[in-house]
């Protein structure tokens, strides 16, 4: 009890899934106990998500006294966390800090849901939406009735009755041919193919490949030929459903087929941010050996590594037309890496660019958007973000995550693209209507 009040860990701390203190229900118990005491206390986190106004509401029925919280109200905060983990990147008693209270609330909550999903079993929901690489296949045989179907409203009515996706959420499309088959038919892109490779993600392979194209072509403009070696999901709706098992089989396929070329000397470039967070930030642990870490260590998010090419002097400036005013949405799961903001640096190397930065959470945040009961919280969560980039009133938004990207459209009627595209188009002489303008020599 005095470790739980001075806020010391128990001994039930740890976030390693591989831990078999990991899966002790008591002391489970006991870290969450000091956690939520911990956070009550603080309230830094109070806005940032739906999880943390309904922690204080829940203690402070009880008097403050978080061990009188019921399985209902701690349930709710469990399910109301979206894993942005903004709230790690604003807590100042975190193990990146240093600091003796180890506290990492999202890693907490996620291993609450996996003892959960171990005790009770996972939802076909959550089962399905774990799986994007299935459905992706499914979906690529008839992609022009997947989509069909996705907006016909009685059709919605039934999937929401039957697996529990909101009927009115706005779904990604699919593409018969995937990012992935382009890739193996067209011809060689020009470059040093021995910089870095490509993690175009399940997103990009069956919902959205032209972002894949599009990074094929930049790199190429600046001498790297991207090769695209065998991979699958990165594991993070498996993570989030509670399915470690499912997590860690992906990333251990994924470690052995990357390691060879981060071996090589190789970058692993991906294009989703929260691939690359799952890389860099979750691997390691998850998967437990030292090519795990390594492959980490080699994730770089895209305009991140051609911030390191422009620092060497090796990046191609040579833009024909420009956006001028680009409204840049940034994903959480970007900021949480504590990057910086690149892919704002890079679109600012186009001549004539103004970039809007709108640094509010989107509301998306993996499937949790998608869920019945979750969709009207996850529009209330996203709207400060909906205001922010339709006041920047530019012809061009851009945010470098997918789903992020789909949210936007279905609360403003426009999709943003994603900045390695606007780097594309102005590289273009038909990309954008307003011409650079060519500095006179002599």
């Amino acid at each position: 009890m005095e470790n739980v009040i001075k806020g010391a860990p128990t001994p039930g701390l740890t976030y390693n899934p591989n831990d078999p203190v990991y899966w002790d229900k008591k002391g489970l118990d006991a870290e969450t106990e000091r956690v939520f005491e911990i956070c009550h206390g603080c309230r830094l986190c109070f806005n940032l998500c739906p999880s943390f106004p309904a922690l204080f509401k829940a203690v402070d029925g009880h008097d403050g006294n978080v061990r009188k919280l019921t399985g209902e109200e701690t349930g709710r905060v469990v399910d109301t966390c979206y894993q942005c983990k903004l709230c790690y990147v604003k807590c100042p008693y975190t193990p990146d800090d240093g600091h003796t209270f180890q506290l990492d609330f999202p890693r907490l909550l996620m291993r609450m849901v996996a003892v959960r999903a171990k005790e009770k079993g996972i939802s076909l929901r959550s089962r399905l939406l774990s799986r994007p690489e299935l459905l992706g296949k499914f979906a690529k045989l008839t992609p022009g009735l997947a989509n069909w179907a996705n907006r016909q409203p009685m059709m919605r009515v039934a999937m929401e009755a039957m697996i529990g996706i909101h009927r009115e959420k706005q779904l990604p499309e699919f593409h018969g041919e995937t990012f992935e088959d382009w890739f193996r038919k067209q011809h060689k892109p020009t470059g040093d193919d021995t910089k870095a490779v490509l993690f175009y993600t399940c997103f990009v392979n069956y919902n959205n490949p032209q972002v894949g194209k599009d990074a094929v072509e930049v790199f190429s403009r600046n001498g790297v030929a991207l090769t695209c070696p065998k991979q699958n999901c990165c594991g993070m709706p498996a993570l989030e459903a509670g399915d470690i098992q499912l997590a860690k089989s992906l990333a251990e396929a994924n470690v052995r087929s990357l390691y060879p070329h981060v071996a090589a000397g190789k970058k692993v470039l991906a294009i989703n941010p929260t691939c690359s967070y799952m890389l860099r930030k979750e691997y390691a642990e998850l998967v437990g050996t030292p090519e795990a870490k390594k492959v980490g260590e080699a994730t770089r998010d895209l305009c991140e590594y051609l911030f390191e090419l422009k620092k060497t002097g090796q990046f191609n400036r040579d833009f024909q037309t420009t956006p001028q005013t680009v409204a840049y949405h940034v994903p959480c799961h970007l900021k949480a890496q504590n990057i910086g903001f690149r892919s704002r640096d890079m679109m600012r190397q186009i001549p004539g660019v103004t970039v809007k930065m709108v640094e509010q959470c989107c509301g998306h945040d993996g499937t949790w958007a998608m869920k019945k009961e979750f969709f009207p919280l996850s529009q209330l969560a996203g709207k400060k973000a909906f205001d922010e980039i339709a006041e920047a009133e530019t012809g061009i938004m851009a945010t470098d995550c997918p789903l992020a990207a789909v949210q936007f459209e279905q609360a403003l009627g426009k999709r943003p693209v994603h900045p390695i595209q606007v780097l594309a188009k102005a590289y273009r002489s038909d990309g954008f209507p307003a011409k650079v303008e060519k500095e006179k020599k002599g």
